[in-house]
């Protein structure tokens, strides 16, 4: 080929050569294949976190009523749910110190994530039973869901897949840090 010198390899030959296929390098997914078949359908994820570490568990706060934790499948970086600790599905049947427990780390997660991740903006929330989009809808949980003015781009849109700069371990161990009497 034109421009190939003798003794030098071509780089077309080499690993990672571009092809086809569109990918996304995401090594935190390990912990997911390495640690075998998920909990049982039978076991809710909100209530084996809490007895868990809080590493583990990826818990940033733990309250009295509610605890703070990250999304295992977030849709930006720092995505935080507020779980009440008794296992009650919707709204409301949470108690009033639930709610109210739930409402005060909500505010607080707002301030440490604008703090850590100089956000601009949230997206807060909840998905009251399956029909209304609630991966785990047997308990209750909210969303809050740090924003910025350029987060916003095509690749969700063209590619189905949505990029999260940081590893989940990075930003609980950040959150953490930055939650007040932590």
């Amino acid at each position: 080929m034109a421009g190939d010198f003798d003794g030098v390899e071509s780089s077309r030959d080499f690993a990672a050569v571009p092809d086809a296929f569109q990918r996304l390098w995401t090594p935190h997914r390990m912990v997911y294949i390495e640690a075998g078949p998920g909990p049982h359908e039978d076991e809710c994820p909100f209530c084996v976190a809490p007895g868990l570490t809080d590493e583990k568990a990826l818990i940033v706060a733990r309250g009295t009523h509610a605890f703070v934790l990250l999304n295992l499948f977030p849709y930006n970086s720092g995505h935080l749910l507020v779980c009440p600790y008794r296992h009650v599905a919707t709204y409301d049947e949470a108690t009033a110190e639930e709610v109210a427990e739930m409402a005060s780390l909500t505010q607080v997660a707002m301030r440490v994530l604008t703090e850590t991740s100089r956000c601009d903006g949230f997206n807060i929330g909840m998905n009251q039973g399956r029909i209304a989009g609630a991966g785990i809808a047997a308990h209750l949980h909210q969303h809050i869901v740090p924003r910025w003015a350029t987060d916003s781009n095509f690749f969700p849109i063209i590619a189905g897949t949505k990029a999260i700069p940081k590893l989940l371990g990075e930003v609980r161990d950040e959150v953490s840090r930055a939650w007040p009497d932590n």
